[in-house]
């Protein structure tokens, strides 16, 4: 009697796949909750994707001049990436808060393949329209994710693959979205990686230099935080040695207001928070020394140069262990 062997059965599509990840409420994988998301709260079905929406160009004016500042600011940095990127054929954007593309960067070759996408100028990547993918989920969950071909929501946009991070205002809110996609076959999980790396790298430059041009006038003093994932501690003092404003590492570092403009606190109080030695206070202190060194230590010289009073100076001194004569610097 001939051997009978049990019929394999066919692999499931990817909205099947979709559907079936996303019916367990216990749904425990970030790509799992995503796909439940876009189910359940945004009423999406992965077997009838919408059409593409894109703005109208008034509508996309409107949102281009609400955010001049910023994008003037990114510019430089949409620049210096795109030249890195670009010749892995890659297609480089900067969205709004809302996940609308308002910046995009793409080679003449690969322009008509990235248009058909729907990568461009104007359209809507929100997870609330296009489900899972890199923008829209970034934007979501405020962390850098990469969205890999299959991982997509929907089956049309399973040819991509989507390396974002966000960009945080001085506010501490999501200000931006940076995407850098590819729809080269050839693209491995380990390349994305390494443009992942680069993308999360230039968000970050992004956020500081915003940051800094959001405080004209002010003295940024900045600090490296250990285990910190979301980049540099940026903080804002004025003339008065107030803290006036603090980047989102700062404000999660120091327990400072989650959200919003900043209450103004002495920076001697806000930094005092911190173990002696830390990388604000030795921040503080190097600046204090090179505008004295370079005064030949003439205070009030130093204090003009850092922006501060003389009086304001002084107190600075004292609480640093400074003297005023800088060849003879008083060690902590």
């Amino acid at each position: 009697m001939p051997e009978t062997r049990p019929v394999a059965s066919p692999p499931l599509r990817h909205e099947d796949r979709v559907v079936q990840a996303s019916q367990s409420p216990a749904a425990v994988s970030r790509l799992a909750a995503s796909w439940r998301r876009s189910m359940l709260k945004h009423g999406l079905d992965p077997t009838r994707p919408p059409e593409p929406r894109r703005l109208t160009e008034r509508e996309l004016s409107g949102r281009i001049e609400r955010m001049d500042r910023f994008i003037a600011v990114a510019r430089p940095q949409l620049d210096q990436l795109f030249q890195l990127v670009c010749p892995t054929g890659c297609n480089l954007l900067l969205t709004d808060a809302d996940g609308i593309v308002l910046e995009h960067r793409v080679s003449e070759g690969d322009a008509a393949t990235f248009r058909g996408w729907g990568l461009w100028r104007g359209m809507d990547w929100s997870e609330e329209v296009q489900g899972t993918n890199g923008i829209g989920t970034c934007l979501a969950e405020g962390r850098q994710v990469t969205i890999h071909r299959d991982q997509h929501f929907y089956a049309r946009n399973t040819g991509l693959s989507c390396m974002d991070a966000p960009i945080w205002g001085p506010d501490g809110r999501i200000i931006a979205a940076l995407d850098v996609s590819s729809a080269r076959a050839d693209h491995t999980e380990r390349l994305n990686a390494l443009i992942a790396a680069q993308v999360a790298h230039s968000a970050r430059a992004i956020e500081a230099a915003f940051f800094r041009a959001s405080f004209p006038g002010a003295r940024i003093i900045t600090a490296g935080a250990e285990g910190a994932e979301d980049g540099t501690l940026l903080i804002a003092v004025d003339k008065d040695d107030l803290a006036i404003g603090a980047n989102r590492a700062a404000r999660r570092a120091f327990g400072l207001e989650k959200e919003g403009q900043l209450r103004p606190r002495p920076a001697a109080d806000l930094l005092g928070r911190q173990d002696e030695g830390s990388g604000f206070e030795r921040a503080e202190r190097a600046a204090v020394i090179r505008a004295l060194a370079r005064t030949q230590g003439n205070v009030s010289a130093a204090a003009r140069a850092l922006g501060v009073g003389r009086a304001t100076l002084y107190r600075r001194m004292a609480r640093l262990g400074i003297e005023e004569n800088p060849g003879r610097v008083s060690r902590p």
